[in-house]
């Protein structure tokens, strides 16, 4: 069985997701997990397929039927290992005034604990009392079992002062 994670951008516009859906069934895929969003008027995506072996040509061509519509990559994954037990995930949530460099900031210091990103979620948003503009992320990392969670936590607790976010682990 072949895993593919397919990067999509595009124009938005309305049908974009039932297109690719489309594609990925006519040949016997299965969708198997997706992160998609519009951003400033532009569609974009990951996505997730499994498909049997054999049939891997058969997707790549039928998604190049989507060119000038979608603009899809595909890249080759691997499955999932079953890591029950071997490692633990920790979020983050920032919150605090928008400025440059708070992506830098927040994940040079998951990176100096040589720590897994599996998702990053951030957007800005109006402050709705003071006025200006508020970011907001969401990071989960991934920590092995046996490692102790508090340098990472202390490092990240520290940043925060300095860059004068709020800032939650769980």
């Amino acid at each position: 069985m072949a895993h593919l994670v397919l990067t999509v951008v595009g124009d938005d516009r309305p049908g974009l997701v039932n297109a690719l859906a489309e594609q990925v069934s006519a040949v016997g895929g299965n969708w198997e997990r997706s992160e998609l969003a519009e951003l400033a008027g532009a569609f974009a995506g990951i996505v997730l397929v499994t498909i049997d072996d054999e049939r891997e040509a058969d997707l790549v061509s039928a998604l190049e039927g989507l060119d000038g519509m979608l603009r899809v990559s595909v890249h080759g994954g691997r499955p999932a290992v079953d890591a029950e037990g071997a490692e633990r995930s920790l979020e983050v949530t920032v919150l605090g005034n928008d400025r440059p460099g708070i992506v830098r900031d927040v994940t040079a210091a998951i990176a100096d604990h040589a720590l897994s990103i599996d998702t990053f979620r951030s957007r800005t948003l109006d402050a709705p009392m003071a006025g200006g503009t508020l970011f907001e992320a969401t990071v989960a990392f991934r920590l092995p079992a046996d490692a102790d969670a508090t340098a990472v936590s202390q490092a990240l607790e520290e940043l925060a002062g300095e860059i004068q976010v709020d800032l939650t682990v769980a």
